[in-house]
């Protein structure tokens, strides 16, 4: 089969191994295949801090804290919105009725240690549904003084607050003697991210100044649009496999960047799934530039 002119051949890797992806995540991606060396890719960085602003699950915990009346709520919390500041640190919003507040204020300096888990679940159904776990371990502390004003727009341009929480609500309007909100901010101290693209450690000096993925946005809606109405075009793509492909296989397009799209493909019952990595000719910037992509790479798997 030639090549199509500005469409590299995609990477696929088969596992075999069921256990090939380390301990991290034994309970939902025993299996998980894993590309090939060389393939563009974002950087650890850029996976973070993707994972930091987009729209997947995250939960808090406080491994030093005690609360003799609530012990169980200091093993989890569940803030509602976040993000990272020009310095690294990432912001959190968090009820000031929650066990994360009342620990973060009762510290006052003192050092309370924080980690944060992110888990990030493909928005389509297919095997090995978890794409990655980001962990970041800090030191939780309130958004104090002047630094409240601007890491609140921080958060604003995420998403406003106001119809984030449904309220009209301020951060600063008390509720039961504490305010209804309290922004935290975690001074992060260790970055570990294991993913589709395999495991590292992240230098918490990189979160800064990596940039999130522009197509974060909009990946999780992307993915579903092409899974359900145009499910057709993305089977078309085992045209773009050569050897690896196969008659009757299912396609299911996976997770998408900037760079490219990734899609599952699966022969038959009983057989291993494997990813195939279909880079873009060049990096795209916006959904606009994302629909020229996909448009070039259609049409090159269906010649």
């Amino acid at each position: 089969m030639s090549r199509p002119h500005g469409i590299p051949l995609p990477s696929a890797h088969r596992s075999s191994d069921p256990n090939e992806t380390g301990s991290a995540f034994d309970d939902g991606r025993q299996g998980q295949p894993r590309p090939r060396e060389g393939v563009r890719q974002l950087t650890g960085a850029e996976r973070v801090r993707t994972l930091v602003e987009s729209n997947a699950s995250v939960s808090l915990t406080l491994p030093d804290a005690r609360d003799t009346h609530e012990p169980d709520e200091f093993g989890a919390g569940v803030p509602v919105t976040r993000t990272v500041t020009p310095d690294g640190d990432v912001i959190l919003l968090v009820s000031g009725e929650s066990a994360a507040a009342r620990a973060a204020a009762h510290a006052q300096d003192d050092d309370l240690t924080a980690v944060i888990e992110i888990t990030d679940v493909a928005p389509v159904s297919v095997p090995h549904r978890i794409r990655g776990l980001a962990r970041l371990t800090g030191w939780l502390t309130p958004v104090r003084g002047d630094d409240r004003a601007g890491c609140a727009a921080l958060l604003a341009e995420r998403r406003p607050v106001g119809e984030l929480l449904g309220m009209s609500e301020s951060l600063d309007a008390p509720h039961s003697g504490r305010p209804a909100w309290m922004m935290l901010r975690l001074e992060v101290g260790e970055i570990r991210v294991e993913d589709l693209w395999g495991s590292e450690s992240v230098d918490p000096d990189h979160l800064a100044g990596a940039e999130p993925d522009p197509m974060t946005a909009h990946e999780a809606e992307l993915l579903q649009h092409l899974n359900a109405a145009h499910a057709d075009r993305v089977a078309d793509l085992c045209g773009l496999l050569g050897a690896r492909a196969s008659a009757g296989m299912t396609a299911v397009p996976l997770a998408l960047d900037r760079l490219g799209l990734r899609v599952r493909f699966t022969e038959g019952p009983g057989s291993a799934p494997f990813d195939a990595r279909f880079d873009f000719p060049e990096p795209v910037a916006d959904v606009c530039g994302l629909r020229r992509a996909m448009h070039h790479l259609f049409a090159a798997a269906s010649h």
